[in-house]
């Protein structure tokens, strides 16, 4: 009995995580750092860069890549995790001035967008 509970244990903690996993997306609406935190520090300890293809997720580790989709226009762009948020509620992620300018929504502020795992972080 205590196989079985242990490989169901790890069935459940896989089934918990598995929005994290390459491939594995979410929908939901994005939006992008002001020019007043241009190098500041990150929670990854990395300086913010607007220039830089960066964001702020508030479960994927530092390090980790996202596709980040605009579900209206379609346009798409990997950018790496480097800080903690968004702190405002309702959104799922806070991205550089040059995502949001790649993905064409810089005068409008916020984006509905898609979110895919690329790849996670090496591990050090």
């Amino acid at each position: 009995m205590k196989k079985i509970s242990d490989h169901l244990a790890a069935l459940a903690l896989i089934c918990l995580v598995g929005s994290g996993t390459a491939g594995a997306a979410e929908t939901g609406t994005a939006a992008y750092y002001s020019d007043v935190f241009q190098g500041r520090k990150t929670a990854c300890g990395d300086r913010y860069d607007k220039n830089a293809l960066t964001a702020a997720h508030n479960r994927y580790p530092c390090g980790t890549r996202i596709r980040v989709t605009n579900l209206e226009n379609d346009k798409s762009v990997v950018v790496v995790v480097n800080d903690r948020g968004p702190s405002t509620p309702g959104r799922i992620v806070d991205l550089s001035r040059r995502a949001a300018r790649e993905l064409g929504f810089l005068k409008q502020g916020l984006a509905r967008v898609k979110i895919e795992v690329v790849s996670k972080p090496k591990a050090r």
